[in-house]
Parts: structure tokens; C-alpha cells; sequence
């Protein structure tokens, strides 16, 4: 984890340009962090789920290492991130659409050190992505929600790989809490099932639509989890004696998913290729889980870390909505 990896120095916001598995905690799959986080922000239910509209995912795949969380004591101030550990070259991705306005040695940012990103999201919500060992993205660079930017590493001071993750909010600055501020927009940063409500839009609604038009629903590829739609996952959760709420969720994406393998075909593949694609693979969604698409499957399972099978099974979907 971070030896150094910054406090909660104030930066100018008018320039933004200015291993041991016995110490981990698993959280993937629990949802543990999800729940926190929402209490730790103490946000209203209804306000909360106004943010869980699919437009923020997980920007890397690992365990939170022992002292690695946010507010930590670190060298006089307090640990200013959330640390994921995982190997060098572990896909790092970013957190929600946005531009990369820092890319250097520390993100130019006070007491941190290593190869990082920052990359502002608008209305004052920036996020630092750091220890980088390689570099996805350039400067000035527009990216989209889920799109590989870097490489997770050792760079800086360290003692071994991991990404060091900041959310940013009122201001480059002024540091939050990771996981709740992603827990409160659906995403737990644990590596557990995303959760995405009525309304929400992109990409993963898009696959959503497919595996619900797999069992025959008929639906609009549209990418909008609207009346229509939304009336759909409430009658497939009432189908499957889950609360018919709209969301989907830890409860409703595994039930929801297909295990697929190469041969298959259908809109539950086109669903499969249209969640790869969040992930930077460029495939047709053709419906057609061929030669091009298990690669594409193994290599993301690679570079997340995975069992590489080829399998897209409930921890591939996992990884790949989260």
C-alpha cells in the first residue's frame, strides 16, 4: 500500500492543470461497502438512488489492503484515498466520463508521488487514479465511463502494487470518502454487483435490455432504463421472487445474467459484447459469441486478474458491470 500517498492539502481549482494475502479484505461480492457507503454519506434513500444512474462503474478490480483506507494516519496528515491491490498491469479504468486534466508525477498534486491521472468529471467532481505503471490516456484526452486510461503499479513511494483511488468533490482538493461517495452512485468499489436504478442510462442498461429481449421482452435497445423497460425488470423480479423495485442490482444481476461460452448466440451474447465494449474491447454486437469475442473475454479476464476460461460467468459479469 501507500507509504505516502497524501492528506488533504487544498489545491487551486482555477488551474487544474497546476502484497500479502493475509492482510487483505475481501470484499468482493459482499456489498459491504455499498451499505457503508450510503450510511457514511448520510444521504436520504431517495437522494441517494437519484445518483445510482449507471454513469460512474469501478475503476479497478482487487482487495483493500490492511491501513489502505481513506483517513488512515499517514506520514503526519491522513491517507487521502481508497488503496485497491492487485499485480502490475491490472487494468485501470475510469470511474465516469470525463477529461484528463493531470498526467505526471503525482497528478501534480501535494504530497502524493507516483505516475497518476486526474480526470475532471464536471460541477466540481475530480478523481486520482495513482502508482500508475503505465499510462492508457493523454492529457486533454476525453474518456468515457469504464474506458481502460492505465495500468496499476508501483511507482512512487510504496511497498508493492496497488491503485491508490481519490474522489474529489466541491473542488480539486477537496478529498472524500471513495467508497462512499461511489456507494452512493451504485458502484461498490469492493468489486461487488453495481446497482442501477430507474432512469439510469448507458451502456449497461443497454445489456441490461438484451437479457431481458433474451427472454423475450421485446424492449427498444435504447440504452434508457425508462417506464418500459423499467416495467420489465419489475416483472422479471416478480417472476423470480426478488422485490420488484426496478433496480438492478446485487440481488437481480445474478439472476438476470447468462453463463455463456463461445458457441453461443443470442441477445444474451449481444448483452456480453455490449458490457465488453464499456470495457474498451471495440467488438460488433452481432450476438454472435465467436472467436472474436472469447478473445475478447480472456483478455479481459487476464487483465483484471481473473480465471482466463474464457467463461463469461457470474464473476466475469461481476467485474465486467461493476
Amino acid at each position: 500500500m501507500c507509504e505516502s500517498c497524501g492528506g488533504s492539502a487544498g489545491v487551486n481549482d482555477s488551474d487544474p492543470r497546476g502484497r500479502g494475502v493475509s492482510r487483505r479484505t475481501l470484499l468482493a461480492g459482499t456489498g459491504l461497502g455499498l451499505g457503508l457507503g450510503l450510511l457514511g454519506l448520510g444521504l436520504p434513500a431517495a437522494q441517494a438512488a437519484t445518483l445510482r444512474n449507471g454513469a460512474w462503474c469501478n475503476p479497478a478490480l482487487g482487495y483493500f489492503p490492511n491501513g489502505g483506507h481513506f483517513g488512515a494516519p499517514r506520514g503526519g496528515g491522513s491517507h487521502a484515498g481508497q488503496d485497491i491491490t492487485n499485480s502490475t498491469g491490472t487494468a485501470v479504468y475510469a470511474a465516469a466520463g470525463g477529461t484528463v486534466i493531470r498526467r505526471g508525477w503525482g497528478g501534480g498534486l501535494p504530497a502524493r508521488t507516483g505516475n497518476a491521472i486526474v480526470i475532471s468529471h464536471g460541477n466540481g467532481q475530480y478523481t486520482y487514479y495513482g502508482h500508475l505503471n503505465a499510462y492508457r490516456v493523454s492529457l486533454n484526452q476525453r474518456v468515457s465511463a469504464g474506458q481502460r486510461i492505465g495500468d496499476m503499479g508501483a511507482t512512487g513511494n510504496v511497498t508493492g502494487p496497488h491503485l491508490h483511488f481519490e474522489t474529489h468533490s466541491g473542488g480539486l482538493g477537496a478529498v472524500v470518502n471513495p467508497v462512499s461517495f461511489m456507494a452512493a452512485r451504485g458502484v461498490d468499489l469492493g468489486g461487488g454487483w453495481s446497482s442501477i436504478d430507474p432512469d439510469a442510462r448507458g451502456q449497461r442498461v443497454r445489456a441490461i435490455q438484451y437479457l431481458l429481449n433474451q427472454r423475450g421482452y421485446g424492449l427498444q435497445i435504447d440504452g434508457w432504463l425508462g417506464p418500459t423497460s423499467t416495467g420489465a425488470v419489475k416483472n422479471f423480479q416478480s417472476g423470480n421472487g426478488l422485490v420488484a423495485d426496478g433496480q438492478v442490482g446485487p440481488k437481480t444481476w445474478p439472476k438476470i445474467i447468462y453463463s455463456l461460452r463461445q458457441g453461443a448466440n443470442g441477445n444474451h451474447v449481444r448483452a456480453l459484447q455490449t458490457a465488453l465494449n464499456k470495457r474498451s474491447a471495440g467488438l460488433v454486437v452481432d450476438g454472435d459469441f465467436g472467436s472474436v469475442t472469447n478473445t475478447a473475454v480472456r483478455n479481459f479476464q487476464s487483465v483484471n486478474r481473473l480465471v482466463v476460461d474464457g467463461l463469461a460467468g457470474a464473476v466475469t459479469w461481476r467485474a465486467l458491470v461493476g
